[in-house]
């Protein structure tokens, strides 16, 4: 895995800043959700018509949000829960993996 950044978690989406995005998601306007055990992973999707959710614009700045309140309930997050995750790219999974996410 490489060096870890920070994603935040908050009122059902994640938000991620321009240098995240920039450096996992460049280009790209989708990512699929997964939970594998306790852990999160975001991964890339590289054709949008694969689905996935949304990577939307947030501001100027370039930082991104992606709103999955479904996702985030259906595994016990709640709405009003506010998290800062420590996220790391892992090769073997080909995404952005927040580890032990789901052991809150």
């Amino acid at each position: 895995m490489t060096a870890a950044a920070i994603v935040t978690l908050k009122s059902g989406a994640l938000y991620m800043t321009c240098d995240v995005y920039d450096r996992y998601f460049a280009g790209l306007e989708t990512v699929i959700l997964l939970r594998r055990d306790n852990d999160l992973c975001i991964l890339p999707v590289r054709h949008a018509a694969a689905g996935g959710y949304l990577l939307k614009l947030r501001n100027k700045a370039g930082d991104r949000v992606v709103h999955a309140p479904d996702f985030f309930r259906e595994y016990g997050i709640e709405d009003a829960v506010a998290l800062e995750l420590s996220v790391a790219w892992s090769s073997d999974r080909g995404g952005l993996i927040a580890a032990s996410a789901f052991r809150l």
